[in-house]
């Protein structure tokens, strides 16, 4: 598949689920911020099944997640006390690949993934090539040295991300020009740069 079939595929999704998923989509949707297709501009379905599913795909396609993957962390979060929602977020956004996003090393979820499953990454010293790698509170994260002069990070350590990247949320404490990152609190949903009702997540989940 070509990076333009890509990016129109990723546009077309975007459009879809009422959100700009990369840099890229971001044209696209603003020019076209309504569904694909001929009956695109027209009302979209309103039951509580489509509300909820849609909710559902928006969730998992800004982590870039199979279906699977999504299931299985609902049932993680579901295990663990207080709210689900609030849990099944927290247990996603601290895989690694999130947090390398989140810090600013790379441009989106998918590159982050990339650096991470090519050995790019450090967690307390020690590669791991492992996207879905739970991080924790005190681990810190950095690319590494050898890596460090490659384009794609030189340019990251001098900020050039910041322009598809909200702010560093409080739990990253970031040292940018070292490629650095530690994670010091737990994520809380409220900080969490996600666009998403996870209440409905789980209500479609728990159907």
């Amino acid at each position: 598949m070509t990076s333009v079939t890509k990016a129109r595929r990723t546009a077309r999704l975007s459009r879809a689920l009422g959100l700009a998923l990369t840099p890229k989509a971001v044209k696209y949707f603003e020019k076209r911020p309504y569904p694909p297709g001929q009956h695109g501009r027209g009302r979209r379905s309103n039951s509580d099944y489509a509300v909820r599913l849609t909710e559902k795909q928006r969730l998992r396609a800004q982590y870039q997640l199979r279906e699977k993957q999504l299931h299985r962390a609902y049932f993680e979060a579901k295990k663990l006390p207080g709210l689900t929602g609030e849990s099944m977020i927290e247990l996603l956004e601290t895989r690694l690949d999130a947090l390398v996003l989140r810090a600013g090393f790379a441009r989106t979820i998918l590159q982050a993934r990339q650096f991470v499953s090519h050995r790019h990454i450090l967690v307390d010293g020690e590669i791991v090539n492992i996207p879905s790698y739970r991080v924790k509170p005190g681990q810190t994260i950095q690319v590494k040295p050898k890596s460090q002069t490659l384009e794609a990070f030189a340019d990251a350590a001098e900020g050039s991300n910041s322009d598809v990247q909200a702010s560093v949320p409080s739990y990253l404490s970031v040292q940018l020009e070292e490629l650095k990152a530690q994670l010091v609190a737990r994520p809380k949903r409220s900080e969490v740069p996600v666009t998403c009702d996870v209440a409905l997540v789980v209500e479609y989940y728990a159907r």
